[in-house]
């Protein structure tokens, strides 16, 4: 017992890195000399419980990471408890989706057997807070519901096929668009309880499945506003465990569609648990123009008020995911040659198609605009509403997790693999506009720093906005800024990045000496995916009052040259379209650089992301049409593309500001 109590008093002591690899090699040895010890006590039982104690501590130790390490997961999934999901034929539950994202085989809804290839190191499970696993109860033709003529009718369909999960999966999200929930749905004499128990019941698998050190299952849900069919969702992050999270059920759409109304609770919830929250809104690409407006929903001007409560409560916004990218439009960026991805199919309407999108929405949808207008209500307001990070997400409605092209588990169940037609089928049909499964995108990823693989240390990684968003590879990217990197600073690149300036997320403040911003870049490529095409900065400031933005190409693979205009030619394509393949012929695994601001002006306010292109590679539509010889794919369909990493900003602010 001496020698035990000695190894784990030490390791507690000094928080020695070595403890989780001496555990594996010491601990068998170590408690066969125990018990045999142990056997000699007048008592043994006692021994052997006081040993198991010791033992279950050891599962305690964390292993940390002093200049962060970089996590990878999904801030935005979906299971059985979700209405549209369950609607749509999804049987897989929270349960079946952590044992799914720690790298177990289990069976999807259509029995097909799922394991992913590289196992998750966090997960946020996000079901719709309206009606929180009511359609459950919907499906088992509880009582209580079945007094409503919507919720009898639900029920039917469940009991049929494909297509009448199809219509499920349409009537849903129109019903609470146009709130035509089942009455029992929306009445709190008769939801409150329900919801309580599903809420309640899944903070205990959260807690079952979290696992400081080597998986975080994070407490969450989805607020899901949808006036007129505009998405103005946002998915809730708890930092805390069940004790705080189950005092509260989560807040709704139902009660208040006003994502102000949504910031009010979770500072009531924050002053009555002594917790932690945070939103992250996606979709703004169908949004109606509503996700960055100029008005508040009430119809009011944006106030400093707003600014500091929306900064607050959002610090990031799901950038990608399988409903498209948000970063930014052709008609937004005329300049930027790679500002068409992840558009194709959703920039004709809102979510429900009820309004088609015109050119004024577009101003207010997109990541890069806001970024812009930021700059602008920082000016006029003294405060920034816009000041968000980027991350990636799935929103998957089918429990899989998945972010692979060539492993692609679909939006929901009737876009799975087993449906080999799922690429051309009709997903939206309204208004004149029609929307195809080939506009779905593969799901993106939430890449996150942070010292340790725990809850805490992930949601305050989110929240100082040191994550970023990729469009479903792992590329590994670093960014910091300041004013005094130089070359020699590549060699020790996380030391020079914090002690000289700021990572990704952070704020610098005018130098007093005029020197220009400097970022310094590091980035990896996904060891099973595509080399790495170049590096962009991407940088947005005011000048005389109107927000400029400008791409600029920093490093690239090969040795090509800047055209007469800066731009960088293509890196070219190894993509095979007969077999859906490609080689790492071109392109680079590595690319790191330090860039000085060639047009650093210190009275402009400005901001800089980055994004990393990697080399073409095939999308799931290609994958699909080989392996399902498909031949009447339209020629819009995308077959190959440039996958991406998108960094959260580094802002810079005048003396004056």
């Amino acid at each position: 017992m001496l020698l035990l109590f000695t190894y784990l008093t030490l390791g507690r002591h000094f928080g020695l890195s070595f403890l989780p690899q001496l555990r594996r090699i010491t601990l068998l040895p170590l408690l066969g000399i125990m018990l045999l010890f142990i056997s000699c006590k007048e008592d043994p039982k006692a021994e052997v419980e006081e040993v198991q104690s010791a033992v279950d501590s050891l599962e305690t130790v964390v292993e940390r990471f002093p200049m962060k390490k970089v996590f990878w997961g999904d801030t935005h999934h979906h299971t059985a408890i979700s209405g549209d999901a369950f609607g749509g034929g999804t049987r897989l539950s929270p349960e079946d989706s952590y044992r799914i994202a720690l790298g177990e085989t289990v069976n999807s809804n259509l029995g097909d057997p799922v394991t992913l290839r590289r196992p998750l190191d966090f997960l946020c499970i996000t079901d719709h807070a309206e009606g929180f696993g009511v359609f459950i109860e919907i499906d088992k033709g509880n009582p209580v519901l079945m007094t409503d003529s919507i919720a009898r009718r639900w029920n039917e369909l469940l009991k049929g096929g494909e297509e009448e999960a199809k219509q499920l999966a349409v009537e849903i999200p129109y019903a609470l668009a146009n709130n035509k929930l089942p009455e029992p749905v929306t009445n709190p004499e008769t939801a409150v309880p329900l919801m309580r128990a599903s809420w309640q019941e899944f903070t205990a698998t959260a807690e079952k499945y979290n696992q400081p050190g080597k998986f975080t299952a994070f407490i969450s849900y989805e607020w899901t506003s949808v006036p007129t069919g505009n998405n103005m969702h946002r998915n809730i992050i708890f930092r805390d465990d069940k004790d705080k999270a189950d005092q509260i059920i989560p807040f709704s759409a139902l009660q208040s569609e006003d994502p102000e109304k949504l910031w009010e609770f979770l500072a009531s919830y924050e002053q009555k648990t002594g917790g932690r929250a945070l939103a992250i809104p996606h979709n703004g690409n169908i949004s109606g123009g509503l996700m960055f407006a100029p008005k508040t929903m009430s119809g009011e001007p944006l106030s400093r008020e707003y600014a500091e409560a929306r900064s607050r409560w959002e610090p990031l916004f799901e950038v990608a995911q399988i409903k498209g990218a948000s970063e930014t439009h052709p008609a937004l960026s005329t300049d930027d040659e790679f500002a068409d991805f992840g558009i194709l199919g959703w920039d004709n309407g809102n979510l429900t198609l009820d309004i088609l999108e015109t050119a004024d929405q577009r101003k207010y949808q997109h990541a890069r605009q806001a970024y812009l207008n930021g700059l602008q209500y920082q000016e006029e307001l003294g405060a920034n509403p816009f000041k968000f990070g980027l991350v990636g997400a799935s929103d998957t409605h089918t429990a899989i997790p998945h972010h692979d092209e060539d492993a692609f588990w679909g939006k929901h169940t009737t876009n799975e693999p087993g449906v080999k037609e799922r690429a051309i089928e009709v997903v939206k049909k309204f208004n004149g506009v029609t929307r195809y499964g080939y506009g779905y995108t593969s799901a993106g990823y939430t890449a996150v720093y942070a010292e340790a693989n725990t809850r805490a240390d992930l949601w305050d990684g989110m929240k100082r906005k040191e994550a970023y968003g990729t469009s479903g590879t792992r590329i590994e990217l670093r960014v910091f800024g300041g004013f005094e990197y130089t070359e020699d600073d590549l060699n020790s690149l996380l030391e020079a990045g914090y002690q000289k300036g700021v990572p990704m997320g952070g704020e610098l403040q005018d130098s007093g000496d005029d020197s220009p911003v400097t970022l310094m870049i590091h980035a990896k490529k996904d060891p099973q995916w595509a080399n790495l095409d170049r590096i962009q900065v991407i940088k947005g400031w005011m000048e005389d009052g109107k927000p400029m933005e400008k791409v600029y190409d920093v490093g690239w693979s090969g040795d090509r040259k800047l055209n007469a205009d800066g731009k960088l030619p293509p890196v070219g394509s190894t993509v095979n379209l007969e077999e859906a393949s490609f080689e790492n012929t071109i392109g680079a695994p590595e690319l790191m650089t330090v860039w000085t601001d060639p047009d650093f002006n210190p009275a402009q306010p400005s901001f800089y992301y980055i994004r990393v292109l990697e080399i073409p590679s095939p999308t799931w539509i290609l994958y699909d049409k080989v392996k399902n010889n498909l031949q009447d794919l339209p020629s819009e369909a995308p077959l190959v593309q440039q996958e991406r990493a998108w960094s959260s900003p580094i802002w810079y602010h005048p003396e004056d500001q």
